[in-house]
C-alpha cells in the first residue's frame, strides 16, 4: 500500500501533504538527514540506543460516529492473541421525499436492504446461471435472454471460510445527529424482533441478463453487494400506513418515528469485512390502484430511503479478552516498558514509545565531545514470533504521532503542562523533502518484519538545540496506530493527525516490546556524521 507524499505548506494552520511510502527493500542511510546536517560530514556511524516501548490501553472504545467512518465494519473474530472483536453497525434512514403519496391502496410486496462491501474485483468467477431466461420488457413483451453471475470474493480479515447470519433489527434510542459524537462501545436499544436476516458465506455477486439475439444488456446490477429481504408487513404498517399523517411530514418527525437500523452477525468468531455506509440503499416495492387509465391497473413501483451522509452512523463494537494473549498480560508499564506490544484498529490498543532522558543525554554527550550531529534517526519495530504470516497478514497501514507536554501551555484541571498530540516534527517540517517517508516497511512476507519509523527531526532538535527542551517540551514520546492517515477532500494531502482510519480497520498485530536481551527488541537507530 503506498500513500506517496506530494507537497508541504507551513502556515499558522497547518495542512500536511503526504504519508507514509513503504518498501520492501534493505535498509540504507536515510537521506533526509543529510538536508539538516552541518556541511562538511566526512563519515558516517549507526548505533543502537534503548527506548522505552509500551502499550496504551484505549479502553476498547474510540470514537465510531459518522465523522469518524468512511466505512462501516460488520462481523465478528476470535482469535488466541487478542481475543474476540465483534462490529455490528447502526444506521438512521430518511424518507427521499416527505409527505410522500403512494397511491391509492398501495400494498408492499417486498423490502431490500442492500450493503456494498468492499470486495476483490480482480477475483471474478463467472456463471451463465440460465441459457434460456426469458426476461419480459414493456416495449418487447418476453424476451430470450441469458442470466450470468459474476462472483466476487469480499474483502476480509480473519477466517475466510465462515459462514455469517446476517440479521437487521429497528434500533429504539434516539441515535442522535450525523455531526454528534459517540463511542463505539456506547448502547442503543433495539427491539428483539427480527425484521430480515440473510445467510452470507463471504461472497457478493452481480447479475447481467442479455439478450439471445445481439447480446445487448436488458438488465445489469452495478455494484455487486448482499441484498438482504425485511419484513413488508413492517413497512406497511411503519411507512405506508402512515401517509398523510405527520409522522411523514418532515425530516425530524420521521427521525423519531423510524429510528434507525441494527445491522449484526449471529455468529462470534469468522472474520470482519468493511462495507460503505453511503451506498447502502433500502428500496421498498409496492402496487397500487393506478385509476387515471381504463381499464385501471395496479402497477408495481419503488420507493428508495435515503441512507447516505445525512444521517447517523455507528460503529458498536464489542470484545471478550477473557483467556487471549492481551487479556492475560499487563500491560502499561511506562517506566520499564512491556515485553509484547499489542495494537489493534477500532478501538484497541495502541503503542507507546518513549525515549528515556539518559539515552538522550548520550547523544548529547556525542554531539558535544565528538562534534557527532545525527544524519538519520528511526525506531525500529520487529514483530513478535506469535504474529507469522501462516495466519494473518502483517499490517500496510499504520500512523505515527508524537506527544509531548509544552511548559508554556498548563492545564486548568491540574496546573501540569498540556499535553500536545500532533504529526511529527519531521511530518511538520519536511513532508514533501526529496526522499522523505514518515515509515518503511520489510519483509512483510517473512517472519519476522519489521518497520522504520523517521524521528530524525525530533531527536535532531532534543540532541542539538541547546534551550529545546527546557523552552519547548518537558518529555516526549511517540503513538503507533492501526490504520493510516486520511486524505484531504481535494486529495492532495493529508486532512490532519485526527483524520485516520483507525475507527474503521480492523488488523492487528503483535511487535516485540522492551526485552532485555531480544535482539529484536525496539531500538533507536542513530546514524550520526563526524567531522
Amino acid at each position: 500500500m503506498i500513500h506517496t507524499i506530494k507537497k508541504a505548506i507551513t502556515v499558522l494552520s497547518l495542512v500536511v501533504f503526504g504519508s507514509a511510502l513503504l518498501y520492501n527493500c534493505e535498509p540504507d542511510a536515510d537521506t533526509l538527514g543529510e538536508q539538516l546536517f552541518l556541511d562538511g560530514a566526512a563519515q558516517g556511524n549507526e548505533q543502537s540506543f534503548e527506548v522505552t516501548a509500551f502499550n496504551i490501553n484505549n479502553n476498547d472504545s474510540i470514537r465510531s460516529d459518522a465523522g469518524k467512518l468512511t466505512y462501516g465494519v460488520l462481523g465478528a473474530f476470535d482469535e488466541g492473541q487478542f481475543g474476540m472483536q465483534k462490529a455490528s453497525y447502526l444506521t438512521q434512514l430518511r424518507l427521499s421525499t416527505y409527505d410522500p403519496d403512494f397511491g391509492t391502496n398501495a400494498i408492499v410486496d417486498s423490502v431490500v436492504l442492500v450493503m456494498k462491501p468492499t470486495y476483490a474485483s480482480d477475483s471474478v468467477t463467472t456463471n451463465t446461471v440460465d441459457d434460456n431466461f426469458t426476461y419480459t420488457t414493456a416495449a418487447d413483451g418476453s424476451v430470450n435472454a441469458k442470466k450470468v453471475v459474476n462472483t466476487y470474493p469480499v474483502l476480509k480479515f480473519g477466517k475466510a471460510k465462515r459462514t455469517f447470519h446476517i440479521t437487521v433489527n429497528e434500533v429504539t434510542d434516539f441515535l442522535k445527529g450525523p455531526s454528534d459524537s459517540v463511542k463505539s462501545n456506547q448502547n442503543f436499544a433495539y427491539d428483539a424482533t427480527v425484521l430480515g436476516s440473510k445467510e452470507f458465506k463471504g461472497n457478493i455477486s452481480s447479475v447481467a441478463i442479455t439478450k439471445d439475439d445481439g447480446g445487448a444488456a436488458l438488465f445489469t446490477t452495478t455494484t455487486p453487494g448482499i441484498r438482504i429481504p425485511l419484513d413488508k408487513t413492517f413497512f406497511q404498517n411503519k411507512i405506508i400506513a402512515k401517509k398523510d399523517q405527520p409522522e411523514l411530514q418532515d425530516a425530524s418527525n420521521f427521525i423519531r418515528h423510524f429510528k434507525g437500523l441494527r445491522i449484526s452477525v449471529d455468529e462470534s468468531d469468522g472474520y470482519l469485512f468493511q462495507f460503505s455506509p453511503n451506498d447502502m440503499e433500502l428500496i421498498m416495492y409496492y402496487k397500487y390502484d393506478k385509476t387515471d387509465v381504463t381499464p385501471a391497473t395496479r402497477p408495481q413501483t419503488t420507493y428508495t430511503f435515503a441512507l447516505g451522509s445525512a444521517n447517523a452512523h455507528i460503529g458498536q463494537y464489542q470484545y471478550g479478552r477473557a483467556g487471549s494473549a492481551l487479556g492475560t498480560t499487563t500491560i502499561g508499564d511506562r517506566t520499564n516498558g512491556d515485553k509484547k506490544l499489542f495494537t489493534q484498529g477500532m478501538g484497541g490498543p495502541s503503542i507507546g514509545i518513549k525515549i528515556p532522558a539518559e539515552e538522550i543525554d548520550k547523544l548529547k554527550k556525542l554531539y558535544n565531545d565528538n562534534k557527532a550531529a545525527i544524519i538519520s534517526a528511526k525506531i525500529r519495530i520487529y514483530t513478535d514470533p506469535s504474529w507469522n504470516n501462516a495466519n494473518y497478514a502483517k499490517p500496510t497501514a499504520l500512523t505515527f504521532l508524537q506527544k509531548y507536554k509544552d511548559p508554556a501551555k498548563i492545564n486548568p484541571n491540574n496546573g501540569l503542562p498540556s499535553t500536545i498530540t500532533n504529526f511529527t516534527d519531521d511530518v511538520l517540517n519536511l513532508a514533501g523533502a526529496n526522499g522523505y517517508t514518515i515509515y518503511k516497511s520489510y519483509d512483510l512476507d517473512k517472519n519476522p518484519a519489521h518497520y522504520d519509523f523517521v524521528v530524525t527531526k525530533s531527536v535532531k532538535d532534543l540532541v542539538e538545540k541547546t534551550d529545546y527542551n527546557s523552552t519547548k517540551r518537558s518529555s516526549i514520546y511517540f503513538r503507533i496506530d492501526m490504520g493510516s492517515f486520511q486524505t484531504n477532500t481535494d486529495g492532495t494531502g493529508l486532512a490532519g493527525y485526527k483524520f485516520i482510519s483507525t475507527p474503521y480497520n480492523t488488523s492487528r498485530a503483535v511487535f516485540v516490546g522492551t526485552e532485555a536481551g531480544n535482539v529484536n527488541r525496539v531500538q533507536l537507530k542513530v546514524i550520526y556524521g563526524t567531522k
